[in-house]
């Protein structure tokens, strides 16, 4: 896949042109214009170019490159960065990420991808069918792609939901079994890293929304309170999930607690009635001449007979109890 993605000028809501990276820096001297470039996965000499064009910090070029960050909004000097982790479910039901770095200056707007993501042109093409709302300038930009990795959060959230019904119709339905265990502790896993990517975003769109930021203009600040609404629900979604998951985790120690005693008091009471004969047998097999009703015809059938009766009536009792 290439690196530079797309490289456009835009103007009135407009796109204008399609830019060359060397051809960018007259384009900016335009207030009326703004660029907008996307680029996925860019090599270190890639980036260095844009930094020189665009005038961008090193710090933030350092980041960009590496990736690995996690979110986070910062100004350096001229430009506004911001980190935005990405998200979506594969088909192996494995979470994947990736990230999306954003450069926003006075007239233009450079967006980074890395690892899984989704491609931004679907958002490109709807932001240059609402020229009005694209007129707004790189704000506008920043927010339609902001809100686009948000709203790829849903899904994934849904899915990890079905996957705790499933589990709780394990734990409830099905015998508790370390292999339920063991899959409620790779959902969480996946919860948290999912919290993790989330969280930070509530206070990213809190500062968009609420600080004077001179590369945003004040029509496109109340956009970004659209997604902090949705930030806030997909954390709270998490939460939920998180907090059902725990239950499902305390519910399933527990039966398997109670699966585990019933099989003991099992145990216990088989042990009880066989220890009756084995009793019975250790008193005559010791070697004594004199014993009771040794010499009688019918001794050993009537301790025989005893014998069973005895194990009949602790069964029953035990039975009764519920131990067996």
């Amino acid at each position: 896949m290439k690196e530079i993605v797309n490289c456009a000028a835009y103007a009135g809501g407009h796109r204008v042109a399609d830019v060359e990276l060397n051809g960018i820096r007259e384009i900016l001297k335009d207030n009326n214009k703004f660029v907008w470039i996307g680029l996925y996965e860019p090599s270190e000499e890639l980036l260095s170019r844009v930094q020189d064009e665009f005038g961008l910090h090193d710090l933030a070029v350092e980041d960009a490159h590496r990736a690995h960050q996690r979110p986070k909004i910062e100004l350096y000097g001229d430009s506004l960065f911001i980190v935005l982790r990405t998200v979506q479910m594969a088909r192996d039901c494995n979470i994947q990420f990736g990230e999306t770095h954003f450069f926003v200056g006075t007239n233009f707007i450079v967006v980074v991808r890395h690892g899984s993501s989704v491609a931004y042109t679907d958002v490109r093409h709807r932001c240059e069918t609402m020229p009005d709302l694209l007129s707004k300038g790189q704000g506008f930009v920043l927010y339609a792609i902001m809100d686009f990795i948000v709203d790829m959060y849903f899904p994934v959230v849904q899915e990890l939901e079905l996957a705790l019904e499933t589990i709780e119709d394990k734990v409830f339905k099905e015998n508790p079994s370390r292999e339920t265990t063991e899959q409620i502790y790779q959902l969480k896993k996946q919860l948290l890293d999912v919290k993790r990517a989330v969280s930070p975003l509530i206070d990213i769109c809190n500062r968009l929304m609420r600080f004077d930021i001179k590369y945003i203009s004040p029509e496109t600040q109340p956009y970004f309170r659209d997604i902090y609404d949705h930030a806030l629900r997909i954390n709270e979604m998490v939460d939920n999930t998180r907090e059902l998951l725990n239950t499902a985790l305390d519910a399933n120690f527990s039966l398997i607690s109670i699966s585990q005693n019933d099989t003991s008091r099992k145990f216990a009471g088989w042990a009880a009635i066989i220890a009756v004969p084995t009793m019975v047998a250790g008193f005559y097999g010791m070697n004594f001449k004199f014993m009771p009703e040794l010499e009688w015809t019918y001794g050993y059938p009537l301790v025989v007979l005893f014998t069973i009766c005895v194990c009949v009536i602790v069964y029953y009792f035990f039975r009764r109890s519920g131990w067996l």
